[in-house]
Parts: structure tokens; C-alpha cells; sequence
């Protein structure tokens, strides 16, 4: 028992890295009221969370390899307790956006990468596939119980609880942190700050434009850009394309740099070798992809249960608590897997199982829940993230030998970020443009008097906005429409909510089935089977070794 607690400690502190990318999605409304805000500055905080992640990963990583990786995790450790201190005790928006976006999100930069690392560093062989399926189901445990926990503390107790809760498990986890065994030597190097800053930059502007994609519109503006009094539409286009592709050139001028840095024999912040590997760059493909998935699907599932059925936040939760089941459950059956299957053969089924659910789960989007067919589509989402989660953390550590271990798990932290935010921005943007062009063409050939069309269309011409539909009968009398035509609205909003998310359940379906072409290099040795023609371990394959 005892090689275990290493895992049990280092296992919290991921739970509370992946708790707080979730828990706060259902506590929006009450910390708006708490705040004094607006819910357009928490969806900012929110953002803002994700791309302070996603832009100093690598940095992180790599002051991980010069500090010591549980040093960095220590370090990490204190700036993230006290960055959930902080967002507890906070009084105001400003206050709440630099304790949880800021100062979190450069904490959890330092504890992802070397929680990674630190697996890789204490178990070898089976116990490491073991090691990573739990940090696998940890994780999918704390995404799927983070509406729960929000739900609940938000409803009964105050939303601050969940964050001075993390402050403590932080403090657990620097009190006991000395478990963990660190074998790494510590590399005395020069960082490069052109590297992190073409790298940050270049990664929020992406991940900003992505996300930014629901407000402006991906290609045409939905809405206008207006600083001051300028309006910014270049050549009459939305700015997403604009911001995202300055961000590709700022990627591709990183990755140019680390070249150079590597060919004059000074330190990169990346080795971009790295991504020679076939078996590395399949696993991140996979990663992200999952990602995105996950994240499509709590952006959209909420939306569903609250704004279109009208539950709380409580109940959402406890909806979305069979994926839960689902995620832990196979995450332990996949490791049983590998003594028989190969790791290509479990990602490959978790990939179709995923594609599956959607299916599942599009079936039982009707104005009235569907709970069986709703609960079966769940679990299943949650079964196939689970055998992913079994596989991917092992098939990407192993790719690489113990020196570019940090390293490999700063890029797990960036494709899990970067895969995120491509899941919200993408099925969030299919989401509200459906939304917007199906109520748009529903009001017009509705029965509503010409007057009433004018002044709705008037009102949505810049995009329709996520709201619950039993609200709509108030907008209506606002806006000076009769009772009647302010039900008959309602039930066009309804039904024009109703098909954006089958719309963008059908995406997700998509972009779970074209995962299955990032999975060709995957490992195609059963590792079971290794072990006994070896006597022991499998060794960690070469990168010619795992091409298809």
C-alpha cells in the first residue's frame, strides 16, 4: 500500500486542477448577484482561466526540469492555494478575476506538468498504467462531480466553500508532498523570453479567437468589434479569422525559433524533435480531440438541462452524474484491458463508444427529458473517455525517455487546453449560430403579427442569445408584444433551441468519429503480452516502432 500514496497525493491535487475548470460553470448567476457583475465578465474570468493555462504550460514544464518537478509541484502547490484563497475571500469581480484566472490558472502551469511527470518518475511497467488510469478517472471523476459540487455548495451553502475547500487540499498536499519521489536531476538553464512570449501570445490569440467566435461569428460578423468609436470588421469580415491566423504565424515563429535555439546549442523552451515521434503526436491528437468532446459536451448538456428544461443547478449535476460512473468505471476496466488488447484496440473502441453516446444522446433531446435514453447516452460518453483516459497518459509519458518527461507532460497540459477550448468555441459557436439563423427563419413565417416580426428580428440581429425559455414571455411583454404572441415566441425559441442542439450534438458526433484518424500510430502491442514473453516490464517502444 504504501508505493501508493505517492498517486493518492498527487491524484488530489489533479482532482483540484480539473474541479475548478467545471465547478463555476453552475455558480455563474449567484456570483454575478454576489458581485455586483455581469455574466458577460464571468464568461471573461472563465476564459481567461483557460488560455492563462493553455499560454504558459511549456513555461511551466520547463521551470518544472529547472527547479526540480516536486519543487515546481510545491511551488505550484502555494501559488494555487493561495490564488483559491483569495477567489474565496473575494469581494469583487477584480478581485475574483485575479485570484482565479491569474493567479490559479499560473499555479496549475506549474502542478499539471509536473503531476505528469511525477507518475512517470515513481512507477514503471504495469504499476504505470495502472498509475495513469487512476490519475484518468480522477480526473473524469472531478469533471463530472464539479457541476455536482458547485450545485450544491452554490444552492445550499455559498460558492465560496468550494474554493476555500481547494485551499486546504492544496495545504494537504504540500504537507505531504515529501512522499513523492523525485529522481530527476535539475538542468541549470537560460529560458528564452522571446520563446514564452511568442509562445503565450501566440496560443491565447488562438484560443481567444476560437472562443471569441460565438460573439463575432467565424467568418462574417455576427456582431461588431467597436473599440471607442471604431468598428473593426477588415474588408467587412469578423476578426476571429484575423486574431486566430496571427496566432498560427506567432506559433509558427516559435517553433522556428526553438529550431534555431536547438541548432546554436542554446536551450529551447521546446524540443520540437518532440513531436517526430509518431507515438507522441498521436497520443496528443487524441488527447485534444478528447477534450474537445468533453468540453462540447459540458457546454452543451447544461444548457439543455437548465436553459431548455429549466433545472437547477443541483439537478444538472445529478444528470450528469452517470458519466461519472461511466468514466471511473472503465478507466479500471481498460487497465484490465491491456493485459489482452492493445492500447490502439482500447482507444480505437473508446473513439467509436464516443461517436455512440452522441448518437444516444441526440435521441433523447425532445422538449421533455427522455431519462433513460438521456442516462444510457451518458454513460456511455463516460465509458469511452474512460478507456481513453486509461491509455493516453501511459502511451504519452512512454513515448519519451525520463529526460523529456516534463517536458511531454507540459504538452498533455497545452493539447488538453488548447482541445478544451476548440470543444467550446466550435460546438458553442455551431450552437448560437443555428440558434440564431432557425429562430430567425421560424419568427418569419410564425403567425406573429408584422409589427412583432419587426421588432423581434430588429432585436436579434446581431445573434440570439442562450436564455432560459420560460423566460421568453417577459422579454416578449418588454418588448411590447401581446401575451399571446409572447407564448407563441416561446415556443419558437423552444423549439429553435431544441434543433441548435441537436445540431451541434451531431458536430460532436463528427469530430468523435474523425478523432479515429489521430489514433493510427497508437502502440499495437499488448502490453500483457509483452511482459510475459519478457519476464518483466515492457520496455518503452521506439518511435519507428509504433507507425502503423
Amino acid at each position: 500500500m504504501k508505493k501508493w500514496w505517492p498517486i493518492v497525493i498527487l491524484g488530489l491535487a489533479q482532482f483540484v486542477m480539473v474541479l475548478d475548470s467545471t465547478v463555476m460553470n453552475v455558480s455563474i448567476s449567484t456570483v454575478v448577484k454576489d458581485l455586483d457583475t455581469t455574466v458577460t465578465a464571468m464568461q471573461a474570468a472563465i476564459t481567461f482561466y483557460t488560455l492563462t493555462m493553455a499560454a504558459f504550460m511549456l513555461l511551466g514544464s520547463k521551470l518544472g526540469d529547472v527547479w526540480g518537478r516536486r519543487r515546481a509541484l510545491v511551488i505550484g502547490s502555494i501559488v494555487y492555494g493561495l490564488g483559491s484563497l483569495t477567489t474565496g475571500l473575494s469581494q469583487n469581480f477584480a478581485t475574483l478575476f485575479t485570484g482565479w484566472s491569474i493567479v490559479e490558472g499560473l499555479g496549475a502551469v506549474l502542478v499539471i506538468p509536473a503531476i505528469a511527470a511525477l507518475v512517470a518518475d515513481n512507477y514503471t511497467g504495469k504499476d504505470r498504467v495502472t498509475a495513469f488510469a487512476i490519475i484518468g478517472a480522477i480526473s473524469g471523476g472531478a469533471v463530472a462531480a464539479g457541476p455536482l459540487i458547485g450545485g450544491y455548495f452554490t444552492t445550499y451553502l455559498s460558492w465560496r466553500y468550494v474554493f476555500i475547500a481547494e485551499t486546504v487540499i492544496m495545504l494537504f498536499v504540500l504537507i505531504f508532498a515529501r512522499v513523492i519521489a523525485d529522481s530527476s536531476t535539475r538542468t541549470r538553464i537560460r529560458i528564452d523570453l522571446w520563446s514564452v512570449v511568442l509562445s503565450a501570445a501566440g496560443l491565447v490569440l488562438i484560443v481567444y479567437g476560437m472562443l471569441q467566435s460565438k460573439v463575432w461569428g467565424w467568418i462574417l460578423p455576427t456582431a461588431p468589434l467597436v473599440v471607442g468609436d471604431v468598428t473593426i470588421a477588415p474588408f467587412g469580415l469578423s476578426p476571429v479569422p484575423f486574431i486566430i491566423a496571427i496566432g498560427v504565424v506567432l506559433v509558427w515563429l516559435f517553433l522556428r525559433r526553438q529550431r534555431r535555439l536547438a541548432a546554436s546549442g542554446r536551450p529551447a523552451l521546446l524540443d520540437v524533435t518532440m513531436f517526430s515521434i509518431a507515438q507522441l503526436r498521436s497520443g496528443l491528437a487524441v488527447l485534444g480531440a478528447q477534450y474537445a468532446v468533453l468540453a462540447g459536451l459540458f457546454f452543451m448538456i447544461p444548457v439543455y438541462l437548465q436553459m431548455t428544461l429549466g433545472m437547477d443547478a443541483l439537478d444538472t449535476g445529478i444528470r450528469i452524474f452517470p458519466l461519472s460512473i461511466g468514466l471511473i468505471l472503465f478507466s479500471i476496466v481498460g487497465t484490465v484491458f491491456t493485459r489482452f488488447w492493445s492500447p490502439r484496440r482500447i482507444v480505437r473502441i473508446g473513439q467509436l463508444v464516443l461517436v455512440a453516446s452522441s448518437l444516444v444522446l441526440l435521441s433523447s433531446i425532445y422538449p421533455d427529458l427522455r431519462s433513460t435514453v438521456f442516462a444510457i447516452g451518458m454513460f456511455f460518453a463516460g465509458s469511452g473517455l474512460g478507456l481513453l483516459a486509461s491509455q493516453l497518459g501511459n502511451v504519452n509519458m512512454s513515448s519519451v525517455d525520463e529526460s523529456r518527461s516534463s517536458e511531454a507532460g507540459g504538452l498533455q497540459g497545452v493539447f488538453q487546453n488548447l482541445g478544451s477550448s476548440l470543444g467550446t468555441a466550435l460546438i458553442g459557436s455551431i450552437l448560437i449560430a443555428t440558434l440564431g439563423s432557425t429562430f430567425t427563419v421560424a419568427v418569419g413565417e410564425s403567425g406573429l403579427s408584422a409589427e412583432s416580426k419587426s421588432a423581434v428580428l430588429e432585436a436579434t440581429q446581431y445573434g440570439v442569445a442562450i436564455m432560459p425559455t420560460a423566460g421568453v414571455p417577459e422579454v416578449a411583454a418588454e418588448a411590447g408584444l401581446p401575451a399571446d404572441e409572447g407564448q407563441e415566441l416561446q415556443q419558437i425559441y423552444a423549439d429553435s433551441q431544441l434543433d441548435a442542439l441537436r445540431t451541434s450534438l451531431f458536430a460532436l458526433a463528427a469530430i468523435a468519429a474523425l478523432a479515429l484518424f489521430f489514433s493510427r500510430n497508437i502502440p499495437n502491442v499488448v502490453l500483457g503480452k509483452a511482459e510475459e514473453s519478457s519476464g518483466g516490464p515492457e520496455p518503452k517502444p521506439e518511435p519507428s516502432a509504433t507507425a502503423s
